[in-house]
């Protein structure tokens, strides 16, 4: 069994060296990180006690699920993190490779999927960032993940729910209208409900720890973290 979507890796196979381009197709990703980042390294040094006054996540080991080319892994990386990306995209690993080579960067990236990685230590924190909506088997996706995970470690799913307010923003606004991104890059019908989520974990015998919203304000022309979760959220959950 897998979960690999080989139409979702085609179509990023296609886009693997614009990764790193700040204006080009991933320019919405660029503009996005800066927010799930903050809230990322901030849940993980209060999780895990680590002085907030200090840039430095070192002896955290992180697994970075679907990292595309290492628009999250690197900035860990660089607080010390100890971070292994993978991606069923080997073009993606390539491009990752290539520049966190480029810029001295020390990180383990894998071609390959969860229920393929076969590691002989589990890891603290598990990323699960716009990534669930491209799979097959949500069910298989998340439960290799748990296994990859150690007890009480905690794992960041973040993901679209399934929403008026998200068809109309994030497929008709952002691929349609204002061409932030490629059309056909989400399909609706696969983006996950919070609860529907929260049910999976659930059943995988993990606790929900924190939900937050990533919401856009035209006004301001930024990301940031809220209450309110009818298009981007966060679900932060614990493995018990």
């Amino acid at each position: 069994m897998t979960t690999i979507n080989k139409k979702e890796i085609d179509k990023f196979d296609a886009l693997s060296q614009e990764w790193w381009d700040v204006n080009g197709k991933f320019k919405p990703l660029h503009q996005f990180n800066p927010v799930r980042l903050e809230l990322i390294i901030n849940y993980i040094k209060n999780y895990f006690s680590i002085n907030n006054n200090t840039n430095n996540l070192k002896g955290v080991k992180i697994l970075d699920v679907g990292c595309g080319g290492g628009l999250i892994s690197e900035p860990l990386a660089r607080l010390g993190a100890d971070i292994t990306g993978i991606d069923a995209s080997e073009k993606n690993i390539q491009a990752a490779k290539i520049h966190a080579k480029k810029n001295n960067i020390k990180i383990n990236y894998i071609h390959g999927s969860p229920e393929q990685l076969n590691l002989k230590e589990n890891f603290d924190v598990l990323l699960n960032l716009e990534i669930v909506e491209h799979v097959d088997n949500i069910e298989l996706f998340l439960n290799s993940c748990r296994n990859l995970l150690k007890n009480n470690g905690i794992m960041f799913t973040a993901t679209l729910n399934r929403t008026f307010s998200s068809f109309i923003k994030a497929i008709v606004g952002a691929e349609y209208v204002l061409r932030w991104l490629p059309v056909g890059t989400h399909d609706w019908n696969k983006f996950l409900k919070p609860e529907e989520l929260e049910k999976m974990l659930e059943t995988l015998e993990f606790s929900l720890l924190e939900l937050k919203g990533l919401n856009f304000s035209i006004l301001t022309n930024k990301w940031f973290i809220s209450n309110k979760t009818d298009v981007n959220y966060m679900m932060i959950s614990k493995k018990n």
